[in-house]
């Protein structure tokens, strides 16, 4: 798929099986929204073959759609229609649609039922989208950033309601900006950069191919890092900091001289494997170079 001089999606082969929660991350632009929106026959592929469910999404796009949910990252919804109205118009939509009492029990919906969906908060429309996405019983899902500004306790609600999903066969296709939750939730992670497919695999053996790692939060605003042979540093925010590459245990040793002469009261100091979020930034970064 190409924007004007723009490749946004390059060669990309990607298989996902039956009844699993798959996660596809990348930076912005990556190409990871061409790529679902492609699956979901929203946009025709320029080149190469896409089949969904046995099917292809644009040619027949009319008898995929009942099979599938899709929640939408934003809109999908009338601003003037009440919570409870869209979900109940998007289950008369189905033959055999879930029950609603339930959804709305399930994702909190009560709370905010009767209010308009252009005044609902960031987190409810979320829930609400979600909703939508599954009343009609999908045998497959695609859901973009799912838990995007919900509080804490909505977020593991969330989690749960599509866990329960995979284990009725449901496959579960998501975006996230969250690495905690694709490390928390997916099965399999398919990681996208510049168009192209750069890593799949489970989260564990994702983090076990990376190099080893240590991490280092400190209480206080670091300053410049250090540097050590066949060593890489990227800071995720102002005070924390990973190490990785030919690491060991000497080099931490070094860093905590570094710590001592540089007055930095570290929080952690912790020598291991990378996470999920580490291997996305090595990968993505590796790309971007």
């Amino acid at each position: 798929m190409r924007y004007g001089d723009t490749l946004a999606v390059d060669q990309l082969s990607l298989t996902i099986p039956q009844g699993v929660i798959a996660a596809v991350l990348g930076r912005n632009g990556a190409g990871k929204t061409t790529t679902l929106e492609v699956c979901e026959g929203y946009r025709k592929p320029q080149r190469g073959t896409v089949r969904v469910l046995g099917m292809d999404p644009v040619a027949e796009h009319h008898a995929l759609m009942p099979r599938i949910g899709v929640m939408l990252q934003d809109g999908g919804a009338w601003g003037g229609a009440r919570a409870s109205e869209m979900l109940e118009h998007f289950a008369a939509l189905h033959s055999h649609p879930l029950s609603v009492s339930m959804l709305t029990e399930r994702l909190s919906l009560a709370e905010c039922g009767r209010t308009p969906y252009r005044r609902l908060s960031g987190g409810q429309r979320q829930r609400l989208s979600l909703a939508m996405a599954l009343v009609g019983r999908p045998e497959l899902v695609f859901v973009d950033e799912p838990t995007a500004g919900m509080d804490v306790a909505a977020r593991h609600t969330t989690w749960d309601l599509l866990r329960e999903l995979r284990a009725d066969g449901v496959t579960v296709v998501l975006t996230t900006h969250y690495l905690e939750e694709a490390e928390h939730l997916a099965d399999e992670v398919h990681i996208i950069d510049h168009g192209r497919l750069v890593a799949s695999g489970t989260p564990a053996s994702l983090r076990a191919a990376g190099t080893a790692t240590i991490r280092l939060v400190s209480l206080q605003t670091l300053p410049a890092l250090p540097t050590f042979p066949g060593v890489t540093n990227h800071q995720p925010d102002a005070r924390s900091a990973v190490f990785s590459g030919e690491v060991s245990v000497e080099t931490l040793g070094r860093l905590a001289t570094w710590c001592a002469a540089q007055e930095v009261v570290p929080e952690t100091l912790s020598f291991g494997q990378l996470s999920l979020e580490d291997v996305f930034l090595e990968l993505t970064e590796a790309g971007a170079a």
